[in-house]
């Protein structure tokens, strides 16, 4: 059996029709059907289902495909495992992230992968909605939420932390923001929508808990444009310790609060690598969370960090 063919057999599952793994695969979608009907005519049974619009498998196609997806799994992780031997990890290399996680956290640490291993191919896919990892063949995502089956790996990457930063241009016209109660009298730049982030967790050294209603001047959904518009003096934000850390470093945001741990949601946050539950992970995925444990950058979870330095002084 073509192991070619076999993999358009699991893409067209995967889409449910056979006009999006020819898109996919840059073929007439002619060429994907003469291949359904070939491994059906070998096998002696119809594999899917078909309609004008969907295409679903039949009883025998999923079991079929679903011993045929774990030995394709088995066969490329053993030649990533042959080629490993040999010095040579390579391959195309699918990851996603969202659009400002990917920006300020990825994106940076790419260059230096891609000189480390030249015979890897990367296909990013940036999106501010979770991809799905089966159907769009993800060997790696980043993600910010531990939510996830049991048919994904998950591997920490960072602690998260996030600061409440407002520009020196902002507070220079506006009340000083000394403590979480004095944000009463700011409209902040909150992120999401159509629920805004804007109840707000703070916990001093004492671990006493404060809850802010942020007031919003803006709500937006890109974390990026968050940033900008705090940069640009719109108000205080609510920004995670990854995406400000350059710019409180730079000056051109400050840390109103540094004596507070802030949240959105949950003190315990983290930034996430996810991959497919293999017996044998493939070399070059492997390659990628290795490097990325180990170029996370300690600015991108500081507060996290020096509280965890505080408890143990």
């Amino acid at each position: 059996m073509n192991h070619d063919h076999l993999r358009i057999l699991l893409e067209i599952a995967r889409h449910g029709n056979f006009s999006g793994v020819a898109k996919q695969r840059n073929v007439d979608p002619s060429s994907i059907s003469r291949v359904v009907r070939a491994v059906e005519s070998e096998l002696g049974v119809r594999l899917f289902h078909r309609t004008t619009r969907h295409v679903t498998l039949t009883e025998a196609g999923a079991a079929y495909l679903a011993r045929v997806s774990d030995l394709l799994d088995a066969i490329d992780a053993a030649g990533d495992t042959i080629k490993e031997l040999g010095g040579n990890v390579g391959g195309t290399l699918r990851v996603t992230a969202s659009v400002a996680f990917g920006q300020a956290c990825l994106v940076p640490l790419l260059p230096e992968f891609l000189e480390r291993y030249p015979d890897i191919q990367l296909e990013l896919l940036l999106a501010d909605a979770n991809l799905d990892i089966v159907a769009e063949r993800i060997d790696l995502a980043l993600r910010l939420s531990p939510r996830m089956d049991r048919n994904f790996v998950r591997v920490k990457w960072f602690d998260s932390a996030y600061k409440v930063c407002a520009s020196p241009h902002y507070l220079a016209r506006h009340e000083a923001i000394r403590s979480p109660a004095d944000l009463d009298a700011h409209q902040c730049v909150v992120f999401g929508l159509p629920n805004p982030q804007a109840d707000w967790l703070l916990r001093d050294g004492a671990n006493h808990v404060v809850h802010v209603s942020a007031k919003p001047r803006i709500c937006v959904t890109n974390g990026l444009a968050q940033r900008e518009l705090a940069i640009a003096g719109t108000g205080p934000a609510l920004l995670p310790a990854w995406l400000a850390a350059a710019d409180l470093a730079a000056g051109t945001l400050i840390d109103v609060l540094p004596d507070y741990e802030a949240t959105p949601g949950d003190f315990d946050g983290a930034a996430w690598l996810l991959y497919p539950n293999r017996t044998l992970l493939p070399a070059k995925t492997r390659a990628l969370v290795d490097f990325l444990k180990s170029r996370a950058r300690p600015e991108w979870s500081l507060a996290r960090s020096k509280r965890k330095s505080a408890a143990r002084g």
